[in-house]
């Protein structure tokens, strides 16, 4: 007997029905419209890209979160047979060229260098999925979207607010009113490591290890940093410097820092967040921003400040981003400064499902028609009226009792407010039959006094 199919998805991947993708068109809508108000215009990129351009950008950790897409037919038969001729297995880098995007920041530098007609100021904002092989969890998929916004073109701490806003408008459109984003700056993170005593050589290692205080606490980054060869005196050098007293506000800890034995460049680090602070006061971040020195974001391209944002019932974050001014020039001869921040559509969505925050939102026809003792044709012309006032309309495809039609109109997989009653009666006065299926009431005239009822929410008492 043949092994049975699996109708069940890959693991971290997921299928999404009506009601599952009306909620997302709705806050993807939302975060789209408050980009836009702050001038950001779309860009898609493709699902794949070359391995050259993916690898090197995300650190060790990143890069072994890729997807690599095999060679295809011949060029994957060369690749194993070459390698078996030299008595070896073929490398990874033999057996592929491409992957699926990791995120959104690095097609983003690939298309800057790619076009030299784009504006000085290239301000883009770009919706669209991302694959990672992680461990799926709570929140935490393997393909899942991203809502990014970034600002290419310039070093002015301006469009680091730009991108905060924007962000913090989005969240708030969506009703979020309890996050904060998290700010703190790569050189500062820098300047903590030298000023705890960890040589250059273990200054990844250590940003790394901070990243994880949320997830592993204090002992758990000690341990790590330990393993990888950071003494123990080090450790909690760093670590008192990186955790702050929850109860001082952004500019205490700030001095707090600079005071804290910081070299020059940290010093600067923290000029530059205070800067920051005071242009993005004015707009939707201004009371969000949270400086918060242990936040450290793995990605390697990072070279300024940085963001996260956070909020109580979810471990983990909303999304992050910072300044990237290196990434653009890995791609062509110039160097392009650039800034960006991004939402995870998905965690967006699991904390709104589990707080209760989406409004009402239909997904299926507002009115089924249902039709007895007609031609079908003459049941479709009729949906074919409403439809052309706007009314999102459903034919129910069978000839078969009032009953059963009006029946499967109310039920949970289809949810149709109303029912047009279209019979042979109605059909020769050109009155179809209207009725509201949660109250009964019903009521027979022409299709444009229907359509107003419809969009009134049903008749009145």
């Amino acid at each position: 007997m043949a092994n049975k199919i699996s109708t069940k998805p890959p693991s971290g991947m997921r299928d999404f029905l009506a009601g599952e993708v009306a909620r997302r068109r709705f806050v993807v809508a939302k975060i789209t419209e408050a980009y836009e108000t702050f001038g950001f215009v779309p860009i898609e990129t493709p699902t794949i890209e070359n391995l050259s351009t993916l690898l090197g950008k995300y650190g060790e950790e990143g890069d072994q979160l890729l997807y690599r897409i095999l060679h295809r037919r011949d060029a994957l038969t060369r690749a194993v047979e070459g390698a078996a001729s030299e008595g070896r297995p073929a490398t990874a880098l033999e057996l592929s060229d491409l992957g699926l995007r990791y995120d959104l920041t690095v097609p983003l530098a690939r298309v800057v260098a790619q076009y030299g007609d784009l504006p000085k100021f290239f301000k883009r904002y770009q919706v669209q999925p991302v694959w990672r092989a992680d461990r799926p969890g709570r929140g935490r998929f393997r393909e899942f979207y991203q809502c990014d916004v970034d600002v290419t073109g310039t070093t002015s701490l301006v469009a680091d607010a730009e991108v905060c806003g924007a962000v913090a408008a989005a969240l708030d459109a969506l009703g979020f009113d309890d996050y904060e984003i998290r700010l703190n700056h790569r050189a500062l993170l820098r300047a903590m490591v030298r000023a705890a005593g960890i040589g250059d050589e273990h200054e990844t290692t250590a940003l790394v290890a901070v990243d994880k205080l949320d997830k592993i606490g204090r002992d758990g980054v000690v341990s790590e940093l330990s393993g990888r060869g950071v003494d123990s005196d080090s450790a909690e050098r760093l670590l008192a410097l990186a955790v702050a007293d929850p109860s001082c506000s952004n500019e205490q800890r700030l001095d707090a820092l600079a005071g804290g034995g910081l070299d020059e460049e940290g010093r600067s680090a923290c000029d530059s967040l205070r800067e920051l602070l005071k242009m993005a006061d004015p707009t939707p971040a201004g009371r969000r921003l949270r400086v918060s020195p242990e936040l450290a974001r793995g990605l390697s391209y990072y070279t300024g400040p940085i963001f996260e944002v956070a909020v109580p019932d979810l471990h983990g974050s909303l999304g992050g981003g910072g300044r990237y001014d290196g990434l653009v020039g890995m791609f062509g001869k110039r160097s392009v400064p650039a800034v960006g921040f991004s939402l995870g559509l998905e965690r967006i969505l699991v904390v709104m499902e589990e707080r209760g925050m989406y409004p009402e939102i239909s997904a299926g026809p507002e009115v089924m028609l249902c039709w007895l003792d007609v031609e079908p044709s003459q049941a479709l012309e009729v949906a074919t009226q409403l439809r052309t006032h706007g009314v999102r309309v459903e034919v129910y495809p069978e000839s078969t009792k009032l009953k059963k039609q009006l029946a499967y109109a109310a039920s949970d997989g289809v949810g149709a407010a109303f029912a047009i009653i279209l019979g042979r009666d109605e059909w020769e006065r050109q009155q179809p039959t209207l009725r509201d299926l949660t109250t009964g009431a019903q009521r027979s005239d022409n299709i444009e006094r229907l359509v107003g009822l419809i969009r009134q929410g049903g008749f009145s008492t």
